[in-house]
């Protein structure tokens, strides 16, 4: 039998699930109900009263449609549906009387403030408000709070809708915003007037319904009317977040999340939000070469022919870095190979297993975690590596679920039980009874710093073993957003990195920026900053940054997602694809693509699950082979989540935030 309830809104009769609240059954009907408070991720406040409805045969005043769910409605007098309306003479003076009172003390700031063009209240006092106030006595004003160099405050005209304090709250998991005061007294402020620790906190720009928090980077600098906006994906981890990147001219001007339930829901981290400062400076626009121990400038055709003479009949090594699409992966694979090289991608040292899916990626979805009732964290800090994917974690901590750890012991977000930091207590989860819950995880997430040492194989195998005895799923959460795809076009050699380097003559750098080659190799660097790989080269080719070329990437669950160009790159910086596409011409061994679409052709031809976009294909399990776990304790992957790759070592902003975090962690507080 259905135990779904039949109701009536505005004369629509409808279906829906007696646990909604009013404002979602009006929206399953198509109805738009205004509101400023409520926001589908956060908890009701039930605070801001411009959701108000009319039920029918209910008390004689308006409803708020948040805080009130279907199964409290009354049937008529003979059973029939209830009846709700949200455009009567009642709801319609509720609502112009709810907005003159929001708009007492609001500022006429329109003209000069960040959010116009874009702003909630602006949106809603022209559709529900009215056009003259009788209010005639001073406006209130309020101090502005420093949250900050991210979170621009203009407090005066705050309405008090708390969503920056639930999110914090709820989703970031700090505790530093709060509402003090009552009625005209009432101001949001944040506490001891602490600047926000969290790496999510520029998510309250987008959440704040007024003018009151805007982004401090970009204010001032354009207005949303001007901008080309763009659909693309992140990679400043391997999460692969949706956003829109907006552009003025040439200059991308700000990076806003996407929706995507998949992935990372409608958040992003701060370095995601504010590392496009970074697009721009040490850019690298014009080819170098090295000579006498000097770079000088050099035209294209020089420095092509400069790294095929280079490479002609010498032992080539190719190193893919952490933002290469898959594409150039794919091309400079076929390119090196052709050569006789061998090609890496795991330039951390990581021991990921070649070929198996299973192993490199998991068979765990981003989205399995809200349903996970345990989670077994081995050698990874979430917070650091993947910050949305952390709050996805606490998300479910709030839930019910239970999350253990084995490895270094550091602030989460959420409590968890800390088993150990070193192989040992990974080996004791494994040989226990798996019978204790925090024993029997149903997700097991395996961080990067796990797999770095000589022992990666090892854990690996002990951690599928895990997943295996207590039948859970598992995820390999991956620092580097080209990782996963370069693992699946095989851009891997048999030993590793070490292997892969050893005694060649030549090092195609692929924007490998975080590895140290030795002296005696010639080194070409492709890559679009003036950054440590740069400095090593011997010839620089330089290339598009991601947001300006198209590309592939997949992310750590192995999801592949199109990447889109958002702006073209300076000087005469080339697309990643087509440099190795010139270079292969120049070495006499042309690849078969002459424009992106056929080199697209053959990377799905060669590996068919690329081509199913924003899908994450079934693995086949396949466990490793059981092996001695080593001795030494857990070190995580990524120790400065600010300076993680070239872009974001370029960006002032990620450079002052990582200080400032260097100086929290330096300072404890004093408890007077």
């Amino acid at each position: 039998m259905s135990n779904l309830r039949t109701i009536i809104i505005d004369g629509i009769e409808i279906e829906v699930d007696p646990s909604l609240t009013l404002i979602q059954a009006c929206e399953a009907a198509g109805v738009e109900i205004p509101r400023f408070c409520y926001h589908e991720r956060l908890s009701i406040a039930g605070n801001c009263r411009m959701c108000l409805v009319e039920v029918v045969g209910g008390p004689p005043k308006p409803a708020a449609s948040c805080a009130m769910q279907v199964r409290d409605l009354r049937p008529g007098p003979n059973g029939e549906p209830s009846v709700i309306k949200t455009n009567s003479p009642m709801v319609k003076k509720a609502r112009e009387g709810v907005m003159e009172f929001l708009l007492i003390n609001h500022p006429l700031d329109c003209p000069i403030c960040d959010q116009g063009g874009e702003c909630d209240l602006q949106d809603q006092a022209m559709a529900y408000g009215v056009d003259f106030s009788r209010y005639r006595e001073p406006k209130r004003a309020t101090e502005d709070l420093d949250l900050g160099p991210l979170v621009a405050t203009t407090m005066t005209r705050c309405i008090s809708c708390t969503r920056c304090v639930r999110f914090t709250t709820e989703v970031a998991g700090i505790t530093q915003m709060g509402q003090t005061g009552r009625g005209e007294d009432a101001e949001i402020t944040s506490y001891l007037n602490t600047t926000l620790d969290s790496n999510l906190q520029g998510n309250i720009i987008d959440l704040c319904p007024v003018g009151a928090l805007t982004s401090k980077p970009y204010a001032f600098t354009a207005r949303p009317w001007e901008l080309t906006k763009t659909e693309t994906i992140d990679v400043m981890d391997a999460l692969g977040s949706n956003i829109r990147v907006d552009t003025k001219g040439r200059e991308v001007k700000r990076i806003l999340p996407r929706n995507h339930d998949g992935v990372n829901e409608e958040w992003i981290s701060d370095k995601t939000r504010f590392v496009w400062d970074g697009l721009r400076r040490q850019r690298l626009d014009v080819p170098y070469i090295r000579e006498s121990g000097k770079l000088r400038k050099a035209t294209w055709a020089e420095a092509l022919s400069a790294a095929a003479t280079a490479m002609k009949g010498k032992k080539v090594a190719g190193l893919i870095g952490d933002l290469a699409p898959v594409e150039a992966a794919f091309s400079l694979k076929q390119l090196i190979e052709g050569q006789g090289g061998t090609v890496e991608c795991r330039t951390d040292g990581a021991k990921l297993p070649e070929g198996n899916r299973s192993a490199y990626v998991g068979n765990a979805r981003i989205e399995d975690i809200d349903g996970a009732k345990f989670i077994l964290l081995v050698g990874t800090n979430p917070r650091n590596e993947a910050p949305v994917l952390n709050a996805r974690i606490r998300k479910a901590w709030t839930n019910g679920a239970l999350v253990g750890l084995v490895g270094e012991a550091v602030d989460l977000t959420y409590p968890y039980h800390h088993a150990g930091t070193d192989r040992a207590a990974l080996q004791a989860t494994l040989d226990r009874d798996h019978g204790d819950v925090l024993d029997a995880p149903s997700l097991v997430i395996v961080g990067q710093g796990a797999l770095r040492e000589a022992d990666g194989v090892a854990v690996l195998a002990a951690a599928m073993k895990i997943c295996e005895q207590s039948k859970s799923k598992l995820m390999v959460l991956h620092t580097a957003a080209s990782r996963v795809g370069a693992m699946d076009v095989g851009a891997v050699t048999e030993g590793g990195l070490a292997k892969a380097i050893d005694g060649v003559e030549v090092v195609y750098n692929l924007g490998a920026d975080e590895v140290e080659i030795a002296p005696g190799a010639t080194v070409i660097y492709q890559g679009s900053h003036g950054d440590r790989g740069a400095h090593r080269a011997d010839i620089i080719l330089p290339a598009a940054a991601y947001t300006e070329e198209n590309g592939l990437f997949v992310n750590t669950e192995g999801r592949p997602q199109l990447s889109m160009r958002a702006g073209f790159a300076p000087g005469e910086a080339k697309e990643n694809w087509a440099i190795l596409r010139a270079l292969s011409a120049e070495l006499g061994a042309t690849l078969p693509w002459d424009s992106l679409a056929v080199l697209r052709q053959a990377l799905v031809a060669a590996h068919p699950h690329l081509g199913q976009i924003d899908t994450v294909a079934e693995n086949d399990w396949q466990p490793l082979p059981a092996k001695a776990l080593g001795k030494a304790d857990f070190v995580n992957a990524v120790k400065d989540f600010y300076l993680t790759n070239p872009i974001a070592r370029a960006s002032q902003l990620m450079a002052e935030l990582s200080s400032m975090a260097g100086a929290r962690g330096d300072k404890p507080m004093a408890a007077e």
